[in-house]
């Protein structure tokens, strides 16, 4: 060990406290890697892995490295800026910093000019807007990794979906959702799948906007009726007994919340892409607390968000800094109970969205909550404390262990040791190979660690300028409106046509009853009772009533049990 390193034991035998080795101004951003790892001690196995950590590009600050029970200022800990799109994974047990960790992270990514977008499952990120408290406890820390601690608040937008809760609405439209991720939300088979697509096809072709459920209903409803039957006949058709099950998953999925997230206008997820004038990028928080127990509605945004953009952006490759970096907390909320189609398209997106220089960092408990295929795309991983309590927790420990590179460290011993505020780090490096791991003791985030209150947020989500833009609901004519009015029109067709046959029987009768009462004519013989029941106006009114109260009672049930934003 160096003796840098015995220094810093000795100080902490003598004052029981962790001492700084050494002072960190003479560590620059421009170090060279290769230099660094000659100049390391080949002894000193701390000095060894800080050089891994010693990228010569623009990088964001973690921390300072953890060694032998000492934390040593002048061994930083850094990501390199251009890697963020490699994706990652912030895990640890509650209570051991992870959101402080993603708000540290995101606040470096505001400062360099990089959007980020944050998916907030318990409301208590939104203080990245306002400056932080200084303490003493912000001070130590600030001193332990040589942090020039200065309360900063970050540009920021509040988001919620369809307007449930606090946040400008998100929301997007059935037809923009398209029937690939919608069949996969709605768990249908391949069967189903094809019939959906079908439903989409037509409602494209008819000229029918699908732009909230109810018009999706609407239009399944029709395809299946008398009147409807016909219409996709010549390419395949629809069953009532797929169409049945589309309306029942629709049903379900409207329970979650849906019908809120669905509607006009559309949010343009290029908002997320934006810099404030002073060129730091924007902080889009979304706020989910009023959602954190409908899981299936988180994952739907996530699908469409993630597809949105992969559409929307151009290849760019590998740049120095990411256009975008979003963070899932509490990511498994996101993937309990997800389909396996779900997992698919979460799987490929990630894999494919690095081109468009999107980064993605789920934030969670453990690395199991996250699908393999999944963690298998995360290149950069922050992992805090994790328990041991039960059996599972250290079956799971050892799964977590077996996930790092090799290492110097004991990791089941160092990952059940951690304090608040610490993690076992391990990048890539700017060649794109995985960093040496290290023990990190975190720096303090500069913004609020805490939740701004309502006030505070009620008056940010009102003072930006994409408050008058997307807060308010619209609901023009679409497929329900249309269909509905289609139906009204054929109802009062078949009324007129029904009273105008009756009145020309009526005629008729009138006109024989004449003729027999002047002798001008043969008698006929009279017709049976069934018939004078059957051919009576009575009779005919009594089915056109039961006939049209049926019909309506379908529309109330198809049609009208989807509601509009309250």
């Amino acid at each position: 060990m160096s003796e840098s390193t015995d220094a810093t034991d000795a100080a902490a035998d003598r004052t029981g406290q962790t001492a700084p080795a050494a002072d960190s101004a003479d560590r620059t951003d421009s170090a060279d890697p290769a230099d660094a790892a000659d100049a390391a001690d080949p002894v000193d196995p701390a000095g060894q892995i800080a050089a891994g950590y010693a990228f010569t590009g623009p990088a964001l600050d973690l921390g300072a490295l953890l060694w032998d029970g000492a934390c040593l200022p002048d061994r930083q800990i850094r990501i390199p800026l251009a890697m963020l799109n490699r994706h990652g994974l912030v895990a640890g047990a509650t209570g051991t910093g992870k959101t402080k960790t993603l708000q540290l992270i995101a606040e470096q990514l505001s400062a360099n000019g990089v959007p980020v977008f944050l998916a907030d499952i318990k409301g208590d990120v939104s203080g990245i807007t306002a400056p932080g408290t200084p303490g003493e406890r912000i001070d130590e820390r600030a001193r332990d990794v040589a942090q020039s601690w200065e309360p900063t608040g970050f540009p920021g937008e509040f988001y919620s979906l369809g307007g449930i809760g606090p946040g400008i609405p998100v929301r997007s439209t059935v037809t923009a959702f398209g029937p690939v991720l919608m069949s996969k939300v709605l768990r249908l088979n391949q069967t189903q799948e094809q019939s959906l697509a079908l439903i989409f096809h037509y409602a494209d072709t008819k000229g029918l906007e699908l732009i909230d459920l109810k018009d999706l209903r609407a239009v399944v409803a029709f395809l299946v009726s008398d009147q409807g039957k016909a219409e996709l006949k010549g390419i395949g058709g629809l069953s009532t007994v797929t169409a049945g099950v589309i309306l029942r998953a629709l049903t379900a999925f409207e329970a979650q919340g849906a019908t809120e997230f669905f509607g006009e206008p559309e949010f343009d997820t290029g908002e997320f892409l934006r810099t404030a004038a002073d060129g730091r990028g924007v902080v889009s928080v979304l706020e989910l607390p009023s959602v954190q127990d409908k899981p299936q509605l988180f994952s739907t945004f996530l699908m469409w968000l993630l597809a949105d953009l992969y559409n929307d952006l151009p290849e760019v490759g590998d740049l120095d800094r990411p256009k975008l970096v979003f963070f899932f907390d509490e990511a498994h909320l996101l993937f309990n109970g997800a389909s396996k189609a779900f997992l698919q398209s979460v799987t490929q997106t990630v894999r494919l969205i690095r081109s468009k220089g999107v980064g993605v960092f789920f934030v969670t408990q453990t690395p199991k909550d996250v699908p393999a295929d999944v963690l298998g795309q995360l290149g950069n991983r922050v992992q805090h404390a994790l328990r041991a309590f039960t059996p599972d927790d250290a079956k799971a420990l050892k799964a977590t262990v077996r996930t790092f590179p090799h290492s110097a460290y004991d990791l089941e011993e160092l990952l059940t040791g951690l304090g608040t505020g610490e993690a076992v780090v391990t990048v890539l490096s700017e060649s794109g190979a995985p960093t040496p791991v290290a023990a990190t003791r975190l720096r303090a985030p500069q913004s609020l660690m805490g939740p701004i209150g309502a006030a505070g947020l009620e008056r940010a989500v009102h003072a930006s300028l994409l408050w008058s833009r997307y807060a308010e609901p619209v609901d023009r004519e679409s497929a329900y409106e249309r269909i509905s009015a289609e139906q009204a029109a054929a109802e009062a067709q078949a009324e007129a046509a029904a009273a105008a046959a009756e009145a020309e029987e009526q005629a008729k009768a009138a006109e024989k009853e004449s003729t027999r009462a002047d002798g001008r004519g043969a008698p006929k013989s009279e017709p049976s009772l069934a018939e004078q029941v059957v051919g009576s106006g009575l009779f005919r009114s009594l089915a056109r009533s039961i006939g049209t109260q049926l019909g309506r009672e379908i529309s109330r049930s198809v049609f009208g049990t989807a509601r509009r934003r309250r």
